[in-house]
């Protein structure tokens, strides 16, 4: 009865460290996926409303996604979206830039090899497609990979296989891959480039994403945004922004789009030091150069409230 009991206890414990495990894990997974839920993404623009439509269709099922834009609109961002709205979203997200490697190492990286499959290959290497297994991958800069690797990529997306380098054992994997590129695939296919079957495999579903001067009336909120990041990043108190200066901010080009704006902000926040309000003589010269129409005298501390702070 003893022996039992005690059994029993130990069961119940057990039963007990899982249950606190599976409630850690569920939390963790909640603060890792918080900030890409389509809620947290910013954008009112009539332009992004319809990108986070498509993407809550798009999100839940396991079809191809190519995502196109120019550099800097947020493609990654995007990616991990539809992977931690997705059935998916407890298994791994793996991105791979197809630009950061050469040929022969973006195959293994990808495929993984096996021992002996190369010089310097002293042992089995899984590859990404098997350590996403159930998982998503996110294949950026899908333009620059060769042709023959785009081959290899067509065999996994048509029949889930694949063989490592230096193997003949074919792997069977379960993974939804989202692709994503700032180049015109098809004007590639038409030159030869780029493979037209594999284009229209990975084109299932197309999100066009806009650049940041097609979606101009989401800047102020984008400001907002990325200043409250960078003041808390640097344990700094949040700074208002003069009127003058976010008029000069809505009339530039935008030609790194997202991804430039957070850095001009980041980069106004530190030359500020102690000053409470961002003005005009804090933007880089490329902001200053290159604006559409010339920018108000600024109004020596008359802050746009509503918009900024």
């Amino acid at each position: 009865l003893l022996a039992r009991t005690r059994a029993a206890l130990r069961t119940h414990s057990l039963y007990q460290e899982l249950r606190l495990a599976h409630e850690k894990n569920e939390e963790l997974l909640e603060q890792i996926a918080a900030p890409y839920r389509f809620d947290q993404i910013i954008g009112e623009s009539a332009a992004m409303q319809s990108v986070f439509d498509l993407l809550r269709k798009v999100a839940p099922s396991d079809s191809a996604v190519l995502i196109s834009g120019a550099s800097g609109t947020g493609k990654e961002l995007i990616a991990r979206a539809l992977h931690f709205n997705s059935p998916r979203r407890e298994r791994p997200f793996i991105a791979q830039n197809c630009a950061a490697f050469s040929e022969h190492l973006l195959e293994s990286q990808l495929f993984g090899h096996v021992r002996g499959a190369f010089t310097g290959a002293v042992r089995d290497q899984k590859g990404l497609f098997e350590v996403a297994n159930g998982g998503t991958l996110f294949l950026d800069e899908i333009g620059e990979m060769v042709w023959s690797l785009q081959a290899k990529l067509l065999r996994v997306l048509q029949e889930g296989t694949f063989r490592p380098v230096g193997s003949m054992e074919e792997k069977h994997v379960d993974v939804r891959v989202l692709a994503a590129t700032n180049r015109n695939l098809e004007q590639m296919c038409a030159a030869g480039k780029f493979r037209e079957d594999l284009y229209y495999r990975l084109n299932v579903i197309h999100i066009a994403l806009p650049g940041l001067s097609e979606r101009a009336e989401d800047i102020p909120l984008l400001i907002q945004e990325f200043l409250r990041r960078a003041a808390a990043k640097r344990n700094k108190p949040m700074r208002r922004l003069t009127s003058a200066a976010l008029h000069k901010l809505q009339q530039h080009e935008w030609r790194g789009n997202v991804r430039e704006l957070e850095n001009e902000m980041e980069r106004m926040l530190i030359l500020a030091g102690e000053r409470e309000e961002l003005d005009v003589d804090l933007l880089s010269p490329a902001v200053l150069e290159r604006s559409v129409v010339p920018a108000p005298a600024s109004n020596g501390g008359q802050t746009l409230k509503a918009q900024i702070e």
